[in-house]
């Protein structure tokens, strides 16, 4: 099939590249001509494992292909896939939805025969029938179908997500489409992925309602973490003895920092956003989203405890600093609330990320980046291992910088308390 897709971000560009290697072709179609020249020379603008190489197989054989030509794109399409972004809206909550709109604008003056318009990008409830409106002024009805099919997609997970995912979610009465888009995912139904036919507007809230409810557990068991830290109690016994409860399951029951990225925050205010408009109360994802904002903070503190409350002049690394491990997205992460206040209490801070210098970090008084494990935690007072990178899952701390006791502040719950103290070192988790 003929498959174009806008935008060339997270979901674009690895939904349009997988698809390419199922067999269709595929324009990736971006507005900046720098990204699309960096495509077609081979470099990805965004970290994602293994999507480099299916980028560049599927594009020597012609199967994917970049342009900045929207219009002739989308003529020479019969799917056209609107993945641009959807962020808050500034000093809001609900989702700015002006690249939507704008795209669809562009899309009705550009039909040249019957078109599957559909949104990947997350969108609050009535976006496409919003959609649908902007392309009747210019087509008749008969010659478009506006449809919903949100992504799943994990970053670091992203290309694994597509080609074995959990369920695919069509949100469209017309059967026409609905035929066309099951033949389209058919090899990935094929493999065991469940097909689900909804309204449009059941798929928009689909997805908003799974990532309010991940983002719930995540929320729940950092305060059940808080709990266990004043009784006395392992919160991985509770993830476990939980999470065996088929009903709950284990995924997103794991304590540590706030959750961030470029879904949850964004999606759980959206979603609230809804909810007012049509005069609901959803308490419980508002008291998610304020214990989230408040995480953060309760961490921040437990450093400040952890150090006597004496911060000026401490030297501070951070090992990882991206909000989870196997991407370079900053968005929301916990080291931008917690970095910028150590540095303003006088902490001298380094850190190091397998993804690299980070351009957020980069105007903070006294904070450095450097390139290797080694080289970070040299000569610090206390090293926070922030995010749960495979690099970071099996330092030898006594070997690496001997004769050094720095103090280990273990966000993420990578290690065994016993074993790191008794190779000498102080040893701080969470909930733990």
């Amino acid at each position: 099939m003929k498959l174009c897709m806008i935008g060339t971000g997270y979901v674009g560009l690895v939904s349009g590249t997988c698809f390419a290697d199922l067999g269709n072709n595929v324009i990736c179609v971006d507005k900046d001509p720098n990204k699309i020249t960096q495509l077609m020379n081979g470099k990805i603008p965004i970290y994602e494992p293994g999507l480099e190489e299916l980028v560049n197989k599927n594009f020597k054989n012609k199967r994917l292909n970049f342009s900045i030509d929207l219009k002739k794109s989308i003529k020479d399409s019969d799917i056209i896939f609107i993945c641009v972004g959807t962020p808050t809206k500034k000093g809001g909550s609900s989702a700015d939805l002006s690249q939507i709109y704008g795209v669809a604008k562009e899309i009705s003056t550009s039909i040249n025969k019957f078109k599957i318009i559909i949104t990947k990008s997350t969108v609050p409830v009535t976006t496409g029938d919003e959609i649908e409106k902007i392309l009747s002024k210019k087509n008749k009805k008969n010659k478009f179908s506006v449809v919903s099919n949100p992504e799943f997609l994990r970053e670091g997970e992203a290309v694994r997500d597509f080609n074995f995912p959990d369920r695919i979610v069509i949100g469209s009465n017309d059967k026409k489409s609905n035929r066309i888009l099951k033949s389209l995912y058919s090899p990935l139904i094929s493999k065991g992925a469940q097909y689900l036919n909804t309204s449009r507007r059941a798929a928009e809230l689909i997805k908003y309602a799974s990532n309010a409810f991940l983002a719930t557990k995540i929320t729940f068991i950092n305060e059940i973490a808080n709990l266990c830290e004043k009784t006395g109690i392992n919160t991985e016994d509770i993830s476990i003895g939980m999470g065996l409860d088929k009903r709950i399951g284990g995924r997103f029951l794991r304590a540590g920092p706030a959750y961030g990225g470029s879904c949850f925050p964004k999606d759980t205010k959206a979603i609230i956003s809804t909810a007012d408009k049509f005069k609901t109360n959803l308490s419980v994802i508002k008291s998610v989203i304020k214990s989230n904002e408040n995480r953060s903070s309760l961490l921040l503190n437990r450093v400040y405890e952890i150090l006597n409350k004496k911060v000026k002049n401490k030297k501070i690394t951070f090992l990882g600093v991206t909000f989870k491990a196997n991407t370079d997205d900053m968005r929301d992460s916990s080291s931008l609330t917690m970095i910028p206040k150590l540095s303003k209490k006088g902490a001298l801070i380094k850190y190091f990320d397998p993804t690299g210098f980070k351009k957020e970090l980069s105007k903070i008084k006294n904070v450095s980046y450097v390139n290797s494990v080694k080289k970070s935690i040299e000569g610090a007072d206390l090293v926070i291992i922030h995010t749960e990178w495979n690099d970071f899952k099996s330092i030898n701390f006594k070997n690496l910088v001997r004769g050094k006791k720095f103090i280990i502040y273990d966000m993420r719950n990578i290690y065994s308390p016993t074993k790191i103290r008794g190779q000498g070192f102080k040893y701080y988790s969470v909930g733990r």
